[in-house]
């Protein structure tokens, strides 16, 4: 297997280009007086509208279809947590818990599945907000997440093609690089679902303490019983 650590460079453009692009926004949010970008306007007195928001048909707001698609995103937002909660039980698979054992093995095959749905989620919810709201600050970040999650994509699919020792490695730390420009740019729902997967981390060691004392407790009574 290649130890060379040329496998890295995809990754760190990746992360340049988040990164430049998370600097941009901050900068456009400081020109625009600390707004992350426009918001659509809301209905109510002196609102005349011409159609559902702000005289754009199907506009982004409440029952349009900005509404849907921000929805989609997420969607792929917890797609992505769930894919993530791999990561506890890529050494369990023979845990002393069933249910720790079966959940991994359940994970382990819709792990690749996960990270696809999440991918084209995600670009399906960036190119229709890419169209309608261009000028939100809100796209940077967006575009961000998108460069790292494409590079995490890349990773995953050449993983067993590239027999390098590196690529698992690069793969999951992309992986947590993908976190914090999701939290700014996602916010209450990245919030939740990284604590949902935070969750099942815990779940899993909890079973895992609660099966091995139940495997120590059945050997122990089993050498009191012996003759």
């Amino acid at each position: 297997m290649k130890t060379k650590k040329t496998v890295w460079i995809p990754a760190i453009i990746a992360v340049a280009v988040a990164a430049l692009l998370v600097i941009y926004y901050y900068y456009m949010s400081s020109v625009s007086g600390g707004e992350p970008g426009p918001r659509p306007p809301e209905g109510g007195v002196g609102n005349v509208s011409a159609g559902p928001v702000g005289g754009r048909p199907g506009g982004g707001g409440r029952g349009g279809n900005g509404e849907i698609f921000k929805t989609l995103g997420t969607i792929s937002v917890f797609l992505g947590a769930a894919a993530f909660s791999w990561f506890w039980f890529k050494k369990k698979l023979r845990s002393p818990s069933l249910l720790v054992r079966k959940a991994g093995k359940l994970l382990h095959s819709m792990h690749k599945l996960l990270g696809w749905a999440t991918l084209i989620l995600i670009a399906v919810h960036g190119v229709y907000f890419l169209i309608t709201k261009l000028q939100d600050n809100k796209t940077y970040t967006g575009l961000a997440g998108f460069a790292i999650l494409l590079a995490i994509a890349g990773y995953g699919f050449f993983i067993n093609k590239v027999r390098n020792k590196w690529m698992r490695t690069v793969h999951r730390s992309l992986g947590l690089l993908w976190v914090p420009v999701l939290l700014l740019h996602a916010g209450g729902s990245a919030i939740m679902a990284v604590v949902a997967s935070l969750a099942v981390g815990i779940l899993v060691w909890v079973l895992e303490r609660m099966s091995g004392k139940t495997a120590e407790s059945i050997i122990s009574q089993a050498a009191v019983k012996r003759p």
